[in-house]
């Protein structure tokens, strides 16, 4: 009865008695992620963990993990495909800038906006598709941070959270320790300013594991999953600073995020290597270093691929080869023959070497029979 009517609740106006704009945006989401929450602490604490134990609510954030990332595989499917066709017409948008190349007028600026857009239509492609799931995940990580973050000031004043965290859940949320020694609720600056070096080594460890893992995912795709045209392109130049500036940005964040949160993040990361490893493994960029690793695995157990993407028998794969080829040898036989294009003097010269009508030679004299 508590949690259904904790559900109910309302979001709250701030203590300002102002209009919380940011707080009304993400109730839902709150809402929906103490929801995930509390059914993981309830299934963990249903088979016997004790339900203030750290522990506990760490698997509960893992559970929280499986639940949105398994919820975002169909866009992350489709950001691949998107940025496979982004790295397909890099060549192409490459002419494209350089068409317009040093012209600054608005009228070039509308025309190189408009030929690129038509790329993008004609691909089916645009470069928002491979940063959907990012944008998805970021406002849930908000509101995870902000779940985390309201532990301490809803437990000082007796309160739950905005859905199925309620005060009870709340305190034990607050109480609960990783290890015994580092408080969900407890960021690095705060372990830092009571001395407690134990949850500093666990916060300093996770933010450096976080680091790594968010490094070597990226390192997988720029390394082993392009193509070598891919590689020429600005968008690879760009991949390529982002793989050392991104730390950086991920040091200053780990530093003020709850213990709750790295671990989420952290936890999030893995799920992605593990998913990037499978795709650069089984789907690969065609002509990146992947494809053709995968491409020597298949013909080591007599398999290939056709033209169709499809794995088949290297048996089907050599007769498509063999039929495609013929085909082309055919079409090109049929094709009429282009004149090669010659110069007028050589024309000339051509004209006057041919015999002229009635059997005349190049000195206008006809030939007779020989004497």
């Amino acid at each position: 009865m508590d949690l259904l009517l904790a559900s109910t609740s309302t979001p709250a106006p701030d203590a300002g008695g102002g209009f919380d704009l940011i707080g009304i945006i993400l109730w839902p989401l709150k809402w929906a992620v103490e929801a995930v929450l509390v059914f993981w602490h309830w299934l963990f604490t249903a088979i016997g963990l004790p339900p203030a134990d750290g522990i506990t609510w760490v698997l509960s954030i893992v559970g929280l993990v499986i639940v949105v990332r398994s919820a975002l595989i169909p866009l992350f499917v489709r950001q691949i495909k998107s940025q496979r066709k982004m790295m397909e017409i890099a060549p192409e948008l490459r002419k494209v800038q350089e068409k317009y190349k040093g012209k600054r007028d608005q009228l070039s600026r509308e025309a190189m906006s408009r030929e690129t857009m038509a790329l993008y239509k004609k691909h089916g492609t645009t470069p928002v598709s491979s940063c959907l799931p990012l944008l998805v995940q970021m406002p849930i990580f908000f509101a995870l941070f902000s779940v985390l973050n309201d532990v301490t000031k809803h437990y000082n004043d007796g309160i739950g959270g905005v859905g199925l965290l309620n005060a009870t859940l709340t305190a034990e949320f607050y109480n609960a320790k990783l290890f015994g020694v580092a408080s969900l609720h407890e960021t690095l600056i705060d372990a830092v300013n009571t001395g407690n070096t134990a949850a500093i080594a666990i916060l300093a460890t996770l933010v450096v594991l976080m680091i790594a893992s968010q490094f070597f995912t990226q390192l997988q795709i720029i390394s082993k999953n392009l193509s070598p045209e891919a590689k020429t392109g600005q968008a690879y130049q760009m991949q390529k600073i982002m793989l050392w500036v991104l730390p950086f940005a991920f040091v200053f964040s780990g530093v003020f995020f709850p213990l709750g949160v790295v671990i989420y993040w952290f936890v999030s990361n893995l799920w992605t290597m593990g998913q990037q490893f499978l795709v650069i493994r089984e789907m690969p960029t065609p002509g990146s270093e992947a494809a053709k690793e995968r491409e020597e695995r298949l013909a080591r157990k007599g398999k290939a691929i056709d033209s169709s993407g499809k794995v088949v028998p290297m048996e089907k794969y050599l007769a498509e080869q063999q039929r495609l080829y013929e085909e082309a040898e055919k079409a090109r036989a049929a094709a009429p023959k282009r004149q090669q294009p010659v110069s007028k003097q050589r024309a000339k010269k051509q004209t006057q070497k041919q015999p002229k009508p009635g059997g005349a030679d190049s000195s206008g004299t006809a030939a007779g029979p020989a004497s």
